[in-house]
């Protein structure tokens, strides 16, 4: 009997701009399925453009159906209000597949870059080159050019598909340990 391939996305919150990305692992395989990005109107009121990005993850998810869902958490910037507000819009990122019955786990950003790239402090260029090599069927069915945004959330992906079995153990020994 062969495995059975899980579809996995990749969030990389923003509130301007939240990029998504969804691969499929069979085995040790990783395929490029989609990705792309989610834009809020900066001149929106903040309710207006956090509910923007939810109805298009939602939309997104309904769409592609994925089993699991991973993201990016947030890191602290030196303006309190960036991160805030950053935060907020994590809190979409997070609450839309929790909403959809899928698991969320989330990665720090120094391990998502040290998986992808090999190094804890790599730039998004090389985020984006390593990604492309590492799902070789985007550049045939992808978009044209793939945004910052889609290629950190494609490399949330690939980091969930290299833990995900750790993950899922660490979780189970948490619930088990709480007596749920």
């Amino acid at each position: 009997m062969g495995t059975v391939a899980i579809r996995i996305i990749g969030i990389d919150p923003g509130l301007r701009n939240m990029g998504w990305g969804i691969v499929e692992l069979d085995g040790s395989r990783l395929i490029y399925v989609a990705s792309g990005t989610l834009h809020a109107n900066e001149k929106m009121p903040l309710a207006e453009r956090l509910r923007t990005l939810h109805e298009g993850l939602a939309a997104t998810l309904s769409s592609y159906q994925p089993d699991e869902a991973a993201i990016e958490e947030v890191f602290v910037n030196k303006d309190p209000r960036s991160t805030l507000k950053l935060g907020q819009a994590r809190g979409v990122a997070l609450v839309v597949p929790a909403l959809a019955g899928l698991p969320v786990a989330e990665y720090a950003a120094n391990l998502i870059k040290k998986t992808v790239v090999g190094s804890g402090h790599a730039e998004k260029a090389q985020i984006a080159m390593m990604v492309k090599m590492l799902l070789p069927k985007w550049q045939v069915e992808g978009p044209q050019r793939l945004s910052a945004d889609a290629a950190d959330a494609l490399a949330v992906a690939i980091t969930h598909a290299r833990f995900r079995g750790s993950y899922v153990r660490t979780a189970e020994k948490m619930l088990g340990a709480s007596g749920t």
